[in-house]
């Protein structure tokens, strides 16, 4: 199967989670992951504001607060399709942009270098055991991780988000660990 199909096919099946599972599942992603010693060592954190199917990520990014962590999000820019990451304090520091997408105001939020970002959690649609990943299709984070040498993870519902194959480019960067409802995969 080629990316665009792997994608249609992983988002039917995201549709189709009842909302009491999504909410379990999440609340469970988010306790395997505050508890993994890449959370616990790492200062700044990375994360995207999930929308929609996505693993839900506010009540990470909430937990981060309580811990005094740094919490970052991206900050697209589609021209250069290059990402920086903004130091996000409240949610009210948010603001809708393209295709919906909340990314921090840059007049309320100070942007990080990459190099003081400890773990990225990094978006996707489907991922392999080895911590290969099948984005959204606009390559930002793989640009960013290309030029990147922290920790990665990935959130993922076990049973829909990994598969056993997926078409992988040269260019593509596995994470470190996929952190699912049910386990902490280590992935090198």
């Amino acid at each position: 199967m080629d990316k665009k199909q792997i994608r249609k096919e992983i988002k039917e099946k995201l549709q189709v989670i009842p909302q009491a599972v999504f909410k379990k599942w999440s609340s469970d992603i988010a306790t395997h992951l505050v508890n993994t010693d890449d959370w616990k060592q790492a200062d700044t954190i990375a994360i995207t504001i999930s929308r929609g199917t996505e693993v839900d990520t506010k009540a990470i990014i909430e937990k981060g607060w309580e811990e005094g962590k740094v919490i970052v999000v991206p900050k697209c820019e589609p021209q250069t399709k290059d990402m920086t990451f903004r130091i996000l304090e409240s949610f009210d520091q948010l603001e809708v942009v393209y295709y919906g997408l909340l990314e921090p105001k840059e007049n309320e939020t100070n942007a990080v270098s990459s190099s003081e970002i400890n773990l990225i959690i990094v978006p996707g649609l489907a991922y392999n055991q080895k911590g290969y990943r099948i984005g959204f299709g606009g390559g930002y984070y793989d640009r960013f991780l290309s030029k990147y040498d922290g920790r990665t993870a990935a959130l993922a519902f076990h049973k829909v988000q990994l598969v056993e194959e997926l078409p992988i480019e040269e260019y593509d960067i596995p994470v470190n660990m996929i952190i699912t409802n049910e386990q902490v995969i280590l992935c090198r």
